[in-house]
């Protein structure tokens, strides 16, 4: 099978289209042929070693962790699906080694879903990385419930976008920080507040509005912005990040719950997430450009420059 791979970290001329064997489905495993895959930050953070004490790898690697595709194989334990499901999975194993930059990927049954019914095989494909990430913060780690008003920092982009829906369809109130141009964008969403990070203080804007303070922050961007984002939690109240682990110290500070959420693949809610979009009550994130398997490194450096509206895409096949 084609694969994207590579065997050292660097930048984007590290990136080589490769043969390799296709895997076989161990007894609780499916064998997935890919249609598409999608771009994410933490594809270029891998390739460019940044993760490398964090995540352990084996060269070569092959970057990707979201698939949407049919099933081709499966073991002979696996029950809930044969040969031709469309499905799609969050891809992430143990080890980085095997990944969706590839024809094929093999996967535990468990973290695989049928994909919506709605779906194009693209629009799949921008889902599961980023909707579990945006799920997994709000409702497992945050206890995200009706009533309440949070801050989704980034609303217009993958994670922003997605949880920005399932906040609206759980009854909460949201504020999002976006450029004036994604306005527009996040409000259609259903944001009930855009905030211009390039123009106005997210804190003004919430303190303002909201005295008492809020009760969740959605953190996608650290550093200085974690840091002022405790400023609008009320007593009690919760930081998710997915990016750095928020200090300690400061969450005693505020008195406020705050952590660190790294997505965990989950067949089980990726089957919820298809059950909204198939109601209508969650879309896609936009697809910001669609680019063969050849132009991972065009769409890694795209992706890096931070200023896409929604989604890259890679087809497969």
């Amino acid at each position: 099978m084609k694969a994207m791979l590579i065997n050292s970290f660097g930048g984007v001329e590290q990136l080589k289209l490769a043969d390799v064997p296709i895997p076989t489905p161990r007894a609780d495993e499916v064998l997935i042929e890919i249609a598409y895959t999608s771009v994410n930050p933490v594809e270029w953070k891998i390739r460019e070693g940044m993760l490398n004490d964090i995540l352990p790898h084996e060269f070569p690697i092959i970057l990707g962790w979201d698939a949407a595709g049919t099933i081709s194989a499966m073991g002979n334990k696996v029950t809930a699906f044969k040969s031709g499901d469309k499905v799609y999975a969050y891809c992430r194993k143990p080890t980085v080694h095997n990944g969706t930059y590839a024809e094929f990927i093999t996967m535990d049954a468990t973290a695989v879903a049928p994909m919506p019914s709605n779906l194009s095989f693209a629009e799949a494909a921008t889902i599961p990385l980023t909707g579990l990430t945006a799920w997994q913060a709000l409702f497992d780690f945050a206890q995200l419930q009706t009533g309440d008003k949070l801050l989704i920092h980034a609303g217009s982009g993958g994670v922003g976008s997605l949880a920005i829906q399932f906040a609206k369809h759980c009854g909460a109130t949201v504020y999002t920080t976006a450029s004036r141009k994604n306005h527009d964008y996040v409000r259609e969403l259903g944001a009930d507040v855009a905030i211009d990070y390039t123009a106005e203080n997210f804190v003004d804007v919430i303190k303002t509005a909201e005295p008492a303070g809020i009760d969740v922050v959605f953190d996608t961007m650290g550093a200085t912005v974690q840091e002022n984002s405790f400023q609008v939690l009320r007593k009690g109240g919760t930081l998710v990040s997915i990016v750095t682990p928020p200090a300690a110290q400061t969450a005693e500070q505020y008195q406020v719950k705050a952590g660190f959420v790294f997505v965990s693949p989950n067949g089980k809610q990726l089957r919820q997430i298809a059950e909204l979009i198939e109601e209508g009550a969650v879309r896609p994130a936009n697809i910001a450009e669609e680019l063969p398997l050849e132009n991972a490194a065009i769409a890694q450096e795209k992706s890096r420059a931070h200023h896409i509206r929604g989604k890259i895409v890679l087809k497969i096949q």
